[in-house]
C-alpha cells in the first residue's frame, strides 16, 4: 500500500518494507527508512542499485509493490538531467509550478525571483539560448525551491559537472540547506559527497537498506579538507559552469541573394523562349503578362482576394480540425486504429471529386468553397499533431506528474508547445493544399470569382497573357503564405533555442 498519508510521529518521510520490481525484476526489497523533519539524508550505492527507484517512490513517480510509503507533504524533485523545458526562459522555468498551481503544499513554495536569487541566479536574461550544465543546475535546483516548501529530492543533480563545479555546488547545496532547513535526499554515487553534505548515509546494494551512518560532525569536517586533495584545489581554485552562453549573430550571407538571382535567370530564359517560339497565343512575353497585370490590376485583385479569403478560411478551419481530431488520436491507439480506414480514405479520394457532390448537396458560394479549401488543409495538420504530441520526451510528462499538473495544464504547457515545430511544419503544407483546394472549387463554381475562374476565363478567350497574370498573382500570394508560416516556424525554433 502507498499513498501521500501523514505520518503518525513528525517524520516527513516514512517507508515500511517498501519492495518494488520493474520488468519482473526486484529493484528494492523490503526498504524500512524514516527521515526526519530538516535532516538531509543521502543515498548511496552500485549504479542499478535502486537509488533513484527509491527517491521516485518517495516522489509519488513510481508506486510500490509492497509496503507502505507515507510522505507529508508533496516533495519537489530534481532530475538528473533537469529536464528544463526549452520554450520557457529561465524564470519562467522556475515559474512553471506557480503556473500549474504546484506550489501550494507544506509552507508554500518560494517567489520565482527570490529562488533563483537564492541559487546565485539574481541576474537571469529574459530569453536564452545555450545555458552551461552549472547554470541548468542553478535553474533546476531553483525550480524545485519555488514548488515545495517542506521537502526537496535531488537525484544525482551534479552527476553531469566537473569536479571543480560540483565542489563549489556541494558547498553551496550545503549552505542552501542550513538556511532554509527542509528535509533533503540526496541520490548520489560519490561517498565524499555523501559524507561533505549529509546529516545520514543510507547505503543500499542489490536493492536492499543494509546501513544508514550518522555522518554528522567528523565528514563534513574532514572533507575536501586534508593534504594533497586541499593543495590541488587550492591551486586550481573556484570552479565556475555558469556563464551565459549567447550564439553569435549570424552575418548576412551571399547566399540569401540566391533566390532572386535564380528569378532573374528565369525571366531571362523565359523572355528568350518567348521571342524565339513568336507565339503570343501559347507563350506570352513577361511585359505583355505585364501589361495585362496592370492593366486589369482591379479586376485580378478583387478575385485573389476571394482566393485569399477562401484559402486562409480553409487553413484555419483544417488546421484547427486537424489540431482537434490529431490530439486524442494521438493519445489513444485505439482511436487511431479505429478511424484509420476514414482517414486513409479521405486522402485516398482526390478532392475534385468530392466537387460534384458538395455541389448537389451544398449548392454553389463560399460555404463549399472554404469546406473544401478546409478538407484539403486538414490531413497534414492531422498528422503532423500526432506525431508532435507522440514526440514530446516521457521525462516531460514525468516532470509535470511531479508538479500535479492537470490535463489541461498539460496540454497547454507541453504537448502542445513540445509538438509547435512539428504542428508548423504540417501547417506549412497545410497551407499550400488550402490554396489548391481553393482553387479546385474556383473551377466548379462560376459564382467564386476568384484567380482560379480568372485562369479558366481567360482560356476561354485564347487570352494567355490574362492566364499568365493570375498564375503569377497565385504563386505570389502561395509564396507569401508559405513564407509566413515558415517565418513562424522559424520564431518557434529561435524560442526553443534551436
Amino acid at each position: 500500500m502507498s499513498g501521500p498519508g501523514h505520518p503518525g510521529n513528525t517524520d516527513p518521510i516514512r517507508l515500511e518494507h517498501v519492495s518494488v520490481q520493474l520488468g519482473g525484476v526486484p529493484v528494492l526489497r523490503d526498504v524500512t527508512l524514516n527521515v526526519e523533519r530538516g535532516e538531509f539524508l543521502a543515498i548511496i550505492g552500485a549504479s542499478g542499485g535502486g537509488k533513484s527507484t527509491l527517491l521516485r517512490v518517495i516522489a509519488g513517480l513510481q508506486l510500490p509493490h509492497a509496503g507502505r510509503v507515507e510522505v507529508a507533504s508533496p516533495p519537489a524533485l530534481v532530475f538528473q538531467d533537469y529536464r528544463l523545458l526549452p520554450w520557457r526562459s529561465a524564470l519562467r522555468n522556475v515559474q512553471l509550478p506557480a503556473d500549474l498551481g504546484a506550489a501550494a503544499g507544506g509552507n508554500g513554495g518560494l517567489d520565482a525571483k527570490e529562488a533563483l536569487r537564492l541559487v546565485g541566479l539574481e541576474a537571469t536574461p529574459t530569453i536564452f539560448r545555450r545555458i552551461s550544465g552549472g547554470m541548468r543546475a542553478r535553474v533546476a535546483l531553483a525550480r524545485a525551491l519555488a514548488q515545495s516548501g517542506d521537502i526537496l529530492l535531488l537525484d544525482e543533480p551534479f552527476a553531469a559537472l566537473d569536479a571543480l563545479v560540483r565542489e563549489r555546488f556541494n558547498e553551496e547545496l550545503r549552505h542552501l540547506h542550513e538556511k532554509t532547513g527542509r528535509t533533503t535526499v540526496l541520490v548520489t554515487h560519490s561517498i565524499r559527497e555523501a559524507a561533505l553534505l549529509a546529516d545520514r548515509v543510507a547505503v543500499l546494494r542489490g536493492g536492499q537498506l543494509v546501513e544508514v551512518l550518522d555522518t554528522r560532525g567528523a565528514g563534513r569536517v574532514s572533507a575536501y579538507t586534508d593534504g594533497i586533495e586541499a593543495r590541488l584545489r587550492d591551486l586550481l581554485g573556484a570552479g565556475d559552469s555558469t556563464r551565459l552562453q549567447v550564439a553569435p549573430r549570424r552575418r548576412p550571407s551571399a547566399s540569401a541573394l540566391l533566390p532572386l538571382l535564380a528569378l532573374l535567370l528565369a525571366g531571362i530564359a523565359w523572355q528568350v523562349a518567348a521571342v524565339r517560339l513568336a507565339q503570343p497565343f501559347l507563350l506570352p512575353a513577361p511585359a505583355a503578362v505585364w501589361a495585362k497585370l496592370t492593366g486589369n490590376a482591379p479586376t485580378l485583385f478583387a478575385s485573389l482576394w476571394v482566393t485569399a479569403r477562401t484559402a486562409l478560411l480553409g487553413t484555419l478551419l483544417g488546421g484547427l480540425g486537424g489540431l482537434l481530431l490529431g490530439y486524442p488520436i494521438a493519445k489513444s491507439r485505439a482511436l487511431e486504429r479505429f478511424l484509420s480506414p476514414f482517414i486513409v480514405a479521405s486522402q485516398s479520394t482526390p478532392i475534385v471529386v468530392l466537387a460534384p457532390l458538395l455541389v448537389s448537396w451544398l449548392g454553389f458560394g463560399s460555404l463549399p468553397a472554404v469546406l473544401v479549401s478546409a478538407l484539403s488543409a486538414l490531413y497534414p495538420v492531422l498528422v503532423s499533431t500526432l506525431i508532435g504530441v507522440r514526440e514530446v520526451d516521457h521525462a516531460y510528462h514525468e516532470l509535470f506528474h511531479s508538479l500535479r499538473a492537470t490535463p489541461w495544464q498539460r496540454l497547454t504547457r507541453l504537448e502542445l508547445p513540445g509538438a509547435l515545430p512539428v504542428m508548423l511544419g504540417g501547417l506549412r503544407l497545410a497551407a499550400s493544399l488550402a490554396l489548391i483546394g481553393a482553387v479546385v472549387w474556383e473551377f466548379t463554381d462560376p459564382n467564386q470569382k476568384g484567380l482560379g475562374f480568372r485562369v479558366q476565363e481567360a482560356g476561354i478567350y485564347q487570352d494567355k497573357a490574362g492566364q499568365f497574370a493570375a498564375i503569377a498573382l497565385l504563386i505570389v500570394f502561395g509564396v507569401l503564405l508559405y513564407g509566413a508560416v515558415t517565418a513562424l516556424e522559424r520564431w518557434a525554433a529561435r524560442r526553443r533555442g534551436q
